[in-house]
């Protein structure tokens, strides 16, 4: 079974850092590129970073762009975003999805399959 599983999430004070992980099981990520995605509560869900299979391309939603980094250790079958200077309105769930890299690029809208998620809380 092809699965994701996301962690790392939690709380945290306006200014810190989280570090998610999205691992692969089932399946291995070389040739997938990987999109975080989040949705905070009554709103759509939106996308966050995502970087292409072989980790030479990523794009960033501009409310994280020099704040987040993605990055994949495909040996590890697994994908990072690291969350620094964290915001209040960062609090959502992160979900991680993968689609197959056949364009060597990032687009957010050929996402389409979501894991459970993991929640992150930033709040004073």
């Amino acid at each position: 079974q092809l699965q994701l599983v996301e962690s790392g999430g939690g709380s945290v004070q306006p200014g810190g850092s989280l570090r998610l992980s999205c691992a692969a099981s089932g399946f291995t990520l070389d040739r997938y590129a990987i999109g975080w995605f989040r949705q905070a509560p009554g709103k759509e869900r939106e996308g966050v970073s995502c970087i292409t299979s072989s980790g030479g391309s990523t794009i960033y939603a501009d409310s994280v762009k020099g704040r987040f980094a993605i990055s994949r250790d495909n040996v590890k079958n697994t994908v990072y975003l690291q969350m620094s200077s964290l915001k209040p309105e960062d609090t959502a769930l992160y979900y991680c999805s993968a689609v197959l890299d056949v364009m060597g690029r990032c687009l957010f809208e050929l996402f389409g399959s979501w894991g459970q998620g993991t929640q992150v809380t930033v709040s004073s």
